[in-house]
């Protein structure tokens, strides 16, 4: 399941990045010379009419389009390459944005239109009652929102200054910081009251057997029950772009949480364990499945927008500083820049490599 979970995945989703690059480079005139899912020795392929080669490479951890005028598959610039009708160095700097842009938008395209696909079928949930489901009901036991000065029927209305929306808004909110210290703003008996506590860490563990660390404050609501509510597809557009905006501003959260040192480095996973959660997720449907297929769609999208040289993001990078200067950047610098890329992607995949072993059951994880 593992395996198959892993190839029904990355598969179609690296193609589909790919074809964006591709199919708008052919928009504009620029010819591809390779279109590769994988990467190293070609395993099998095709040349079709037009002189692309297709192919399937030995390593299934990406793909990559090769344009003409590019010196390699991380598509830096060849500097002894002629800048010749139909290279990619030839085009107009607006239309090697778009090129490069095509990869990682069709790839945020699709995740917003498999959540949407998702709200239309299934439906949106929405409180019903009168009840505001941000009033606190009870207390869980050791509730550090209790031991802070939290009383039965507050109505939590911020946290750290930025309102709240719901009692799941809060409940996400919480969970993403988790042994962080925190100012809840309540409402009691018609003034605003400032608290400040640390959230408790919680470990939490699914079916699988895979550990997550969470946030919690220890209380429940006093009202608000869900209810699933049918929507049209124009209504379930936005609801898909609102996931995906929540979603990326979780992940940017994490992101800087790692950085700081919040959360664990061992947090990050790579192949094994997107292999590992792709059969998982297989062997509980097909809902389940296309449901995590958006969530990593909505992951490269977000990944290759870095500004990262060797990345899409840093591509973007490079089109900006030429944009300002009037001018390419020089290509010693740009070839430094690339490399030097290469070598922080490289060493990324080390570390979540790493850890990706190391949580093997093999090792007592």
């Amino acid at each position: 399941m593992y395996l198959l979970g892993f190839v029904l995945l990355l598969g179609p989703l690296v193609t589909l990045h790919e074809l964006g690059h591709l199919l708008v480079g052919r928009l504009f005139g620029v010819h591809a010379e390779a279109f590769s899912v994988g990467f190293g020795k070609e395993l099998a392929g095709f040349t079709d009419k037009r002189g692309t080669r297709w192919k399937l490479s030995v390593l299934p951890l990406g793909g990559y389009v090769q344009f003409k005028g590019d010196m390699n598959p991380a598509s830096i610039p060849d500097p002894h390459a002629p800048v010749e009708a139909g290279s990619f160095q030839a085009a107009a700097l607006w239309k090697r944005a778009l090129i490069v842009a095509a990869g990682p938008v069709t790839n945020l395209l699709l995740a917003v239109g498999i959540f949407a696909a998702f709200f239309a079928v299934i439906g949106k949930p929405v409180i019903v009652g009168v009840e505001d489901s941000r009033t606190i009901g009870q207390f869980a036991e050791g509730s550090v929102a209790q031991a802070a000065g939290m009383k039965v029927g507050d109505v939590i209305v911020a946290i750290d200054g930025q309102a709240v929306r719901d009692f799941t808004d809060l409940k996400t909110r919480v969970a993403l910081h988790p042994g962080k210290r925190m100012v809840f703003t309540v409402k009691r008996g018609g003034a605003d009251v400032a608290i400040a506590l640390t959230t408790a860490r919680a470990t939490r563990k699914d079916s699988f057997g895979n550990v997550s660390t969470e946030g919690l404050i220890g209380i429940a609501p006093a009202g608000g029950k869900y209810e699933i509510e049918k929507v049209g597809l124009l209504e379930a557009i936005p609801l898909g772009v609102q996931q995906s905006w929540d979603l990326t501003g979780m992940m940017i959260t994490g992101i800087r949480q790692i950085v700081t040192g919040e959360r664990s480095v061992k947090e990050l996973g790579g192949p094994l364990k997107i292999a590992k959660y792709s059969g998982e997720q297989l062997s509980m449907g097909a809902a389940a499945f296309i449901h995590f297929a958006a969530l990593i769609s909505l992951n490269l999208a977000f990944i290759n927008f870095l500004p990262i040289p060797a990345l899409d993001g840093g591509h973007l990078m490079f089109y900006a500083a030429e944009a300002i200067r009037r001018k390419p950047v020089g290509p010693q610098a740009t070839e430094w820049a690339y490399r030097t890329g290469i070598v922080l992607v490289l060493m990324l995949m080390a570390v979540v490599t790493v850890n990706d072993i190391i949580s093997l059951p093999i090792f007592g994880s």
